[in-house]
C-alpha cells in the first residue's frame, strides 16, 4: 500500500539571475551581518594574535682534523643519530625549565597553565633539521659542507635571538662532552679488557710453566730434542774412547822407548872394554848408531801420533838426518885410516858418561811425558763417566712414560687463545687512548657555528590578512547560508513570475503594497540606527585591536 501523496504539493520552479538578486535584496540583512561580524572576529584575532619571531642558526660539522685510517674513532653513531640524541638530551626537562626560568619565557602561560604543558610547548616551539650538504661559497670556489640548522620561534625577536644562540652553543658543548664521554667511556671498557685478557693470558703461561716444570723431558715437542740429544751423547762418547785408546797407545810407545833408553843407559854404564871390543868399529861410529837406532823410534812413535807435517815429526827427521850423515862421514874416514888403533880407556869412559848422562835427560823426558799421558787418560775417562751418566738420563726420559697430549694440547690451545685476545686487545686499546686523546684536543669530529642566531625583523606568524580574508568569507558563506534558508522556509508568492509559475493563470493587472509612510519611516530609521550602531562597534573593536597590536610590538 502506497503512503497518501499530498495533492496540494507544488514543486518549486528553477531560480534564474533575477531571482537571486531579489533573494539578496530581501535578504541584505541577514547576508551582510554575518559578513560584517566575520570580519570584525577575523580583524580582533588577527591583531590579537602575538607575533611569532623565528631565529635560526646553522651549525656546521667539521670533520676530524686526523684521518680516519690513522686513528680510528671511538664514537660509531652515525651524524644524524648523535644529533637526535644531543636533540633529545637538550630538549630535557631540566634543560628547558632552566632556560624558561634564566630567561623568563612563557610568564603569561606559566601563570595559566602547569609547568609541564609550557615545557611541552616549548619543545614545540624548537626545530632541529637533520643533517643536509649545503653548497656554500669558500671564496672563489664553492664548497659542500655537512650542516644543520636550529631555530626558535617566540614572541619577542630579542629572546628568539638569545635562545637559539643558547641551543647552538647546548648543541656544540654537549657534542664534545658526549663525544668525549663514549671516547672514555669505551676506553675504559677495552682496558679493563685487556687486564682481565692478561690476567688470563698469565693464568695460562703459570699453568702451562708448571706443567712443563712437571713433566720436564716428557713432553711431545722435547722428544726429538732428547733423541738429538743422545746421538749427540753417544758421539762424545765414541770420541771419549777413541782418545782414551790412543793415549794408551801413546803410553805404551812412551814406555817402550823409556825401556829402551834404560837398556842404552845400561850398556854405556858397562867396563869400557866391551866399547872397545865392539866388531872392530870405533867407539864414536858405535855411539852414532846407538843414537841412529833411538831417533828411528822416536821418529816411529811420533808418526803414530801426528802427521808428517807436524812440526816435531820434521824436527826428529831432521836430526836422523844428521846423526845418519855424520855416521856415513865417520865410516868415510875409517876407510881412509885402516890402521888407526882405537882411543885409550881413559878416553873412551869419559865420553861414554857424557852419553849416558844425554840419554838419561832423554829419559826424564820420556817419564814425564808418561806422566802426562796418564793425566790425559784420567781426564778422558772422567769424560767418559760424565757422558755415559747424562746418557743414562736422556735415555731414562726417552724410556718414561710421555706426558698426557691431550691435557698439554688444551694448555696450549687455552694459552694461545688468551694471547691472540690479549694481542688484540693491545691493539685496540692503543687505538683507543689515541682516539680519547684526539678527542680531549678537540681534533675529532666537531661542531662549528656556521651562520650565527638571526635576529628577525617581521614575523613569520600569524599572516593577519589570510586571517581576515578567510574570517570575511567565513561570515559572508554564513550570511548566503542562512539567506537561503529562510528562502527556502518562505512559502510566499514573490513576483509576476511565481504567480504565473504557480497558477497557471493570466495576470491581468497588479495592486501594491499599501503601507503607512510614519510605520515605513520609522522602521527604516530603526534598521539604519541599528546598522550604524553595529557598524560603529565593530570599526571601534577593529580599530582597538589594531591600536593595541602596534602600541605593543613598539
Amino acid at each position: 500500500m502506497q503512503p497518501p501523496t499530498d495533492q496540494y504539493a507544488v514543486v518549486r520552479r528553477p531560480l534564474d539571475l533575477e531571482d537571486f538578486i531579489d533573494i539578496s535584496r530581501r535578504h541584505k540583512a541577514w547576508i551582510l551581518g554575518p559578513l560584517f561580524l566575520g570580519l570584525v572576529v577575523s580583524v580582533v584575532v588577527a591583531f590579537l594574535w602575538p607575533d611569532t619571531y623565528v631565529s635560526s642558526a646553522v651549525v656546521r660539522v667539521v670533520p676530524a682534523l686526523v684521518p680516519e685510517r690513522f686513528v680510528p674513532t671511538n664514537v660509531n653513531a652515525e651524524l644524524g643519530q648523535l644529533i637526535n640524541s644531543m636533540t633529545e638530551q637538550i630538549l630535557s626537562r631540566v634543560t628547558l625549565t632552566n632556560l624558561i626560568q634564566t630567561h623568563n619565557l612563557y610568564a603569561s602561560e606559566r601563570r595559566r597553565r602547569p609547568l609541564e604543558d609550557v615545557i611541552e610547548e616549548m619543545r614545540k616551539d624548537v626545530r632541529v633539521s637533520g643533517v643536509q650538504s649545503m653548497t656554500r661559497q669558500m671564496g672563489q670556489a664553492m664548497s659542500t659542507i655537512s650542516a644543520f640548522q636550529v631555530s626558535f620561534s617566540y614572541s619577542d625577536r630579542i629572546l628568539a635571538q638569545r635562545i637559539t644562540s643558547d641551543l647552538v652553543t647546548r648543541y656544540i658543548d654537549e657534542n664534545i662532552r658526549a663525544r668525549a664521554g663514549q671516547s672514555v667511556v669505551t676506553t675504559q671498557f677495552l682496558r679493563d679488557q685487556w687486564e682481565s685478557a692478561k690476567r688470563d693470558f698469565e693464568a695460562g703461561e703459570q699453568k702451562l710453566s708448571d706443567f712443563r716444570a712437571r713433566n720436564a723431558g716428557r713432553l711431545p715437542e722435547q722428544m726429538q730434542l732428547n733423541l738429538q740429544k743422545l746421538t749427540a751423547l753417544e758421539t762424545r762418547f765414541s770420541a771419549a774412547a777413541s782418545s782414551v785408546s790412543r793415549a794408551n797407545n801413546e803410553k805404551l810407545l812412551l814406555e817402550s822407548q823409556i825401556q829402551a833408553l834404560k837398556a842404552q843407559l845400561t850398556a854405556l854404564a858397562a867396563p869400557s872394554e866391551e866399547v872397545t871390543m865392539a866388531a872392530g868399529r870405533s867407539e864414536r861410529l858405535v855411539r852414532l848408531e846407538q843414537q841412529i837406532v833411538n831417533g828411528e823410534s822416536i821418529l816411529n812413535s811420533l808418526r803414530e801420533r801426528y802427521t808428517e807435517t807436524h812440526p816435531d815429526v820434521q824436527r826428529a827427521k831432521s836430526e836422523l838426518a844428521s846423526l845418519q850423515a855424520s855416521r856415513k862421514k865417520l865410516l868415510a874416514e875409517e876407510q881412509t885410516q885402516p890402521d888407526k888403533q882405537p882411543q885409550s880407556v881413559r878416553r873412551v869412559s869419559a865420553t861414554s858418561l857424557k852419553e849416558a848422562r844425554d840419554v838419561e835427560a832423554v829419559l826424564n823426558r820420556m817419564q814425564g811425558l808418561v806422566q802426562v799421558k796418564e793425566l790425559e787418560i784420567q781426564d778422558l775417562v772422567k769424560e767418559r763417566v760424565a757422558v755415559d751418566r747424562e746418557m743414562a738420563v736422556v735415555r731414562q726420559a726417552i724410556q718414561a712414560s710421555p706426558a698426557s697430549d691431550t691435557e698439554y694440547a688444551t694448555l696450549m690451545q687455552e694459552r694461545n687463545a688468551a694471547r691472540q685476545r690479549y694481542d688484540e686487545l693491545t691493539v685496540k686499546k692503543g687505538q683507543s687512548e689515541l682516539a680519547t686523546d684526539l678527542e680531549n684536543r678537540r681534533q675529532g669530529e666537531t661542531l662549528e657555528l656556521l651562520d650565527p642566531a638571526s635576529l628577525p625583523q617581521t614575523p613569520t606568524a600569524p599572516n593577519r590578512w589570510l586571517i581576515v580574508g578567510m574570517g570575511t568569507m567565513i561570515g559572508l558563506a554564513l550570511g548566503v547560508a542562512v539567506a537561503g534558508a529562510r528562502e527556502m522556509k518562505d512559502s510566499a508568492l514573490k513576483n509576476l513570475k511565481d504567480v504565473r509559475a504557480y497558477t497557471q493563470l493570466t495576470v491581468l493587472a497588479s495592486v501594491p503594497l499599501l503601507e503607512n509612510d510614519f510605520v515605513v519611516r520609522r522602521r527604516k530609521r530603526m534598521a539604519w540606527l541599528l546598522w550604524s550602531a553595529a557598524c560603529f562597534v565593530g570599526i571601534l573593536i577593529m580599530s582597538g585591536s589594531v591600536a593595541y597590536y602596534y602600541i605593543r610590538r613598539v
